[in-house]
Formats: structure tokens, sequence, C-alpha cells
């Protein structure tokens, strides 16, 4: 009897301790993931929760950033269904590691992500095609030791689908040829600023990969010959020639039909085109949805009017052209209604003009009028009375605009997730109107020098969403408005108080508690000290850039904080920091870390800098003061670039002035 009693004890302490999640099937438990997407915090709390999940997860994980190599085979055996590998930051040679990504992912791997650091030989990617013959991505941009016997072995690629050769600046029309014969079933190839291929490359990809839907011939030098077997390629959807100087659309009007797939269509940075040519490219692009001509012809009304029947037409950017009165006359005749209109650094942008266009065009979501100095309240009336879905506003230096015109934006533009009024006279009555806009994602707010933290203090409470403000130079605020975007906006990711000199390490402590920030710029913020720095390294562990620069009371304490929370740091400048050698060795310990910008240090010397170098694996960006160039071994120099860093040297001297993007003059003293 007493056995049956301990037996049946037994059996319930078992059912009181039995796992309820092992009776999720794998299917249940793959939806909970795609759920959680990849935020990494989120993926290794659920994987931790019992054995079967940890499993599971292993399984689901499709994708893989890597930033060490020493861990390849250990994450490879951990991750077996790893489809899609990104080695960018991720420095490798052409040894041991490679053969473990080869024997490994040889049967799952579709898309692989090359470091520009690893320099192979042909060699190395004939086994990477050979072992992986599923492969149909690979991206190699700016492997700029990528040569045509590289694009040769690629071209054995069979199944490729989408390549990347951006500033592979070896390759010539011979490799180009070689992957045109070989990989036939291509749909996508970015060529920008392959310099050596020329109309010959450009014309055997059109006529031997029929399938191509995108194409990137940014800044080659092609001229008109190769554009004909482009435009008759069939599938063409997207083509881009950004900066193609040699090439005269004028010359192409014996084409009898453009290409009647094209939907997006990018030739920004070509001055010498104009309505003939355009007209003659565009004819028959029944699809044509996106154009950007920006900084290229004058917009005229001959150039206008041949968009005119463009019904599909939604996005067009003029950034920088010279828009004439009858251009945007002609531009509120189109019959398409626009989604998107860019009239960026536009001269020739008037009242008249503008209320024409918005009249026309009042589905538009998206507008850009930044630096339209010409315009006044009259454009802004009629902006927010025709056009009252906008969700993007960008209005930078608008200089004629009164504040009064702020409020109107806050009382009628609703829907509002994105607004710039960098460097305008908005106050805080506009901002108080602005916080209505419940859907605000992101505000910035630089050079308003007449908001303070009672127009920033609505923000706080009324648009909870904020993921992003920027308050370059609002020298009136202070911790007191800070402290509201911090307590009313928890899913922040991203502040720049640079300059706010009224700004202490209160502020930081508040901003600890936005678990998700990202992105910190306190650059030339007296009041910040490593006490509140270390507040931020400890609270927000998923800072990814910051800028600390001209904090002089931020000193190793506040470094060594970083080195040991802030284990994603990608980005950092401390220049004219209190930071010694000890912080900076003690910050290379961060294997993330790619660009660090750390000018005018006084307490560093060469060898601190050298064993911080030594030390850091992932460089790709290091600004330092020439000063250094002849200290440091050349052969550690020569490692480093091998690798893929690239160092920039500055002889700036103390006294010196420097000029910030916003013209103002910094002292760097």
């Amino acid at each position: 009897m007493k056995a049956y009693e301990g037996m049946q004890q037994k059996q319930q302490k078992q059912q009181r301790f039995t796992n309820p999640f092992t009776s999720l099937t794998e299917e249940i438990v793959f939806a909970i993931l795609d759920f959680l997407g990849y935020d990494p915090f989120s993926r290794k709390s659920f994987s931790l929760i019992c054995k079967s999940f940890y499993s599971i997860e292993s399984r689901h994980r499709k994708t893989l950033k890597p930033l060490r190599s020493d861990f390849l085979r250990q994450i490879l055996l951990r991750y077996p269904a790893i489809d899609h590998l990104d080695l960018s930051r991720c420095p490798l040679n052409e040894g041991d590691s490679w053969d473990v990504i080869l024997s490994l992912c040889q049967s799952t791997l579709r898309s692989i992500k090359l470091s520009p650091s690893m320099f192979f030989a042909n060699a190395g990617f004939s086994k990477l095609v050979i072992n992986c013959s599923a492969l149909v991505e690979i991206d190699l941009s700016n492997a700029t030791e990528f040569t045509d016997s590289g694009a040769a072995a690629i071209a054995e690629a069979k199944n490729l689908e989408r390549l990347w050769l951006v500033r592979c600046k070896l390759v010539s029309d011979i490799g180009i040829g070689c992957i045109a014969v070989g990989c036939k079933k291509l749909r996508l190839i970015n060529l920008k600023w392959c310099l050596r291929v020329s109309d010959l490359g450009v014309g055997l990809i059109a006529m031997k990969c029929k399938e191509i839907r995108s194409l990137d011939l940014s800044y080659l030098s092609i001229t008109k010959k190769c554009l004909p077997p482009v435009l008759q390629l069939q599938h063409l959807e997207d083509l881009v020639i950004v900066g193609c100087f040699n090439i005269d659309l004028d010359g192409l009007t014996n084409l009898k039909q453009g290409c009647k797939s094209l939907q997006v269509f990018n030739m920004s940075n070509c001055p010498c085109i104009s309505h003939v040519g355009l007209s003659s490219i565009t004819n028959g692009a029944e699809c044509l949805s996106q154009l950007n001509i920006s900084y290229g012809p004058t917009v005229t009304f001959d150039l206008a009017k041949c968009l005119q029947y463009f019904s599909e037409l939604q996005s067009i950017r003029l950034d920088g052209c010279l828009v004439t009165c009858s251009g945007m006359k002609a531009i509120g005749n189109w019959c398409a209604s626009l989604k998107e209109l860019s009239l960026s650094k536009c001269s020739g942008v008037t009242d008249e003009g503008l209320s024409l266009i918005v009249q026309r065009h009042q589905e538009l979501r998206k507008l850009d009028i930044t630096c339209n100095r010409k315009i006044t309240q009259v454009s802004i009336n009629s902006i927010l009375k025709s056009c009252t879905c906008l969700t993007t506003l960008r209005m930078e230096s608008c200089s004629l605009v009164q504040s009064e015109a702020f409020v109107l934006i806050g009382q009628r533009c609703q829907f509002l997730e994105e607004l710039d009024v960098t460097d305008n006279e908005i106050d805080d009555e506009g901002l108080k109107s602005i916080a209505r806009c419940s859907k605000l994602s992101s505000l910035k707010l630089g050079i308003c020098l007449k908001i303070t933290d009672n127009g920033i203090a609505h923000v706080g409470t009324g648009c909870p969403k904020l993921t992003e403000i920027d308050l370059y130079r609002c020298i009136r605020i202070t911790d007191v408005g800070i402290a509201a975007i911090a307590h009313g906006c928890p899913d922040l990711e991203m502040i720049n108080t640079a300059y706010c000199d009224k700004v202490t390490d209160a502020s930081l402590e508040l901003l600890s508690k936005c678990l998700r920030l990202k992105a910190l710029e306190i650059r030339g913020c007296p009041g910040v000290s490593s006490v509140g720095l270390s507040t931020i390294a400890q609270g927000c562990r998923q800072l990814t850039m910051l800028d600390i620069k001209k904090c002089q009371n931020i000193t190793d304490l506040g470094i060594l904080q970083l080195a040991q929370f802030s284990k994603k740091l990608l980005q950092i400048n401390f220049s004219y920091c209190s930071v010694t050698d000890v912080g900076l060795v003690a910050l290379a310990s961060i294997s993330s870390l790619q660009n660090i910008t750390m000018l005018h240090l006084v307490g560093l010397t060469s060898n601190g800098l050298v064993a911080a170098l030594s030390a850091c694996r992932g460089l790709m960006k290091v600004k330092l003061h020439r000063f250094f160039k002849q200290l440091l071994p050349h052969s550690l120099l020569d490692h480093l670039q091998s690798h893929g860093c690239v160092f920039q040297w500055r002889d700036k001297a103390t006294a010196q002035v420097e000029t910030d993007p916003m013209e103002w003059k910094l002292p760097l003293g």
C-alpha cells in the first residue's frame, strides 16, 4: 500500500513538473519564431525556455551575419539550415574558415555576401560555385581585388539569379562577358562603379541574359550604343544609369519603342539629357511608376509634357534641378496622380507653381521641398488644403515660412509619420499643434532656435510612436525636455542633442531607460560626463552608433563601461575627449566595432594605438591625425588594409575652424 502511494505521489510530482511546451508542434513554434522576427534578444530568450525550443530555433534560423571567424564552425554547426550567409563584417581568408563554410553549408546555401577583405584567387570562387550548387545570389560589392579570373569562376554558377559587383574596379568587359555567357538566369546585376566595363560588356549582358529584371549601370563609361539592346529586354523593370555622363539620349530618336516593362528609371546626375532623349527612352513604357532625374536637365514645359500621359507614374524626384514656371504648370496637368514628389534644393520653385502641382496631385503621401527658399505661407496653405493624407513632409530651411504655418501642419496632417522642419521658424505653439500627429515616428528640429522644453514636452506626451528625434543645436532645450521624450517615447531609437549645451548627465540617465536606443549623438555637450555615459552603456544594450566628440568630461571610465556592455557598437567618434590608451584598448574588445574617429586625444600614444588596432578584428574605417601615420608599423597598416580597413588621415590643427554640414562655424579648441 505504501509502495502504491509512493508511486502515485511520484507520478503526481512528475505531472506537476512536466514541461507544458513539449506539446507544441514544430510548426507552431516556427510560427512563434516568425512573429519574433530577427530581434536577437527575443530569439535568445525564447530558445532558452527549454531544450526542445533550443533545438527548434536552430533549425528555424535561415540567415546568419557572424562578426568573427573564430567561432564560425561552432555557429554553423548550431544552425544547420542557413541559406543566407552575410560575411560583410567577418574578415576571412581562403584557408580554414572558408573550407568550414563550404563543407557545412554546401547543401543549403542559396545566398552569400562576401566581405570586401576576401582577396580570393580564382580557385576560391571555383570552390564556392562547385560546392554550393544551390547558390542563386552572390554579393561581391567592394571586392576591389576581384578580377576577370574571379568573374570567370563565378560564371560557372549556372543557377545564379542576383549578382552585385559594386566597385569591383578590376573587372572588365572580358569578365562580364564570361558572366553573361555562363549565368543566363540572371535577373539582377549591379555594375555600379565597375569603371573598366564599357558598352561591350553591357551589351553582352543585355543580349545573353534575357531574364534581367534589374540593371544598375551607374557611373560606367558607357554611351548610347549599349542602350538599344538594354531597352529590348522584355522583362526589365528597374534601370539605373546614375552619373553616366557620356550618354546622349538625344541620339536615340531612331528607337521605335522604349522598354514596355520598365517601372523604375533612375537617370539622376545626367545633366546632358533633354526632353527629346527622355521621351525616346520612355516611349511605350506604360508601366513606369518611379522616375528620378535629380541634378539633371532643366524641367521645362517640353520635358514635363513628355511625361504627361504616364498614368501609372506615382513617384518623381527632381532634386537640384532648375524648374521653370511652365514646367511646374505642365506637371500640374499630368494624367497620373502622384504619391511622391521631391523638389529638394530645386531653384525656380514658386508659390504659384507649387500650388498648381498640389491642387492636381491631391493624393500625395510624400513631399520634399527642402531648401525652397522662395516659397511662403501661400504654398504651405495650398499643400495642407489639398494634400490631407501626407505621411512624409520634408521642408528644411524654408526660410520665408512663418511660425503660424506649423500650427496648421499639426491641425491638418493627422497622418504624418515623418516631419523635417530643420532650420525653420517653428516655436512651442507649432510643436504643441504637431504633437497631435500621434503617428509621428521621425521628427527633425535641428537649429530651430525658438523651441523650448515646453514644446518638446507636448511632443513627448502626444507622439508615443516616436523613434527618431533630431534636436541638433536647439540651444534652449534642457534636461527637462529630454525627460519628456524619454518618458513619453519608449520606442526611441535615435536622438541627436549635439551642441545642446544645457543637456547633462541627468538626460543620459533618463535616456538609459529607452532600451531600443541605437544611435546617440551628444557632441559638444560639456555637461555630459563618464557618469552619464555609463548609464547609457548599461541600459541601452542595442546601441550601435555613438558620437561623443568634444565631451571633454568623458574619460576612460565611461569608455570602459561601453567596452563591457555595448557589444553591438559599430561606430564611435570620441575626438577631443579625455580618453587615453587605457580606454582605447578596452574599446578594442568590442568585436562588432567597424568605424572609429579619434582626433586630438591628448592621452593617446602610438603604443596604445598599436595595441588597440592589433586587437580590433572587424575595423572598416579609422580616422586619425596624420601625425600617427609615421609612428605606426607599416606591417600593421598593411595587415588592416588587406582586411578591408580604410584609414583617413587628417591634418586638422587645434586652432583650426571646422565647418559643419549646417554651415555653422565650430571652434575646435
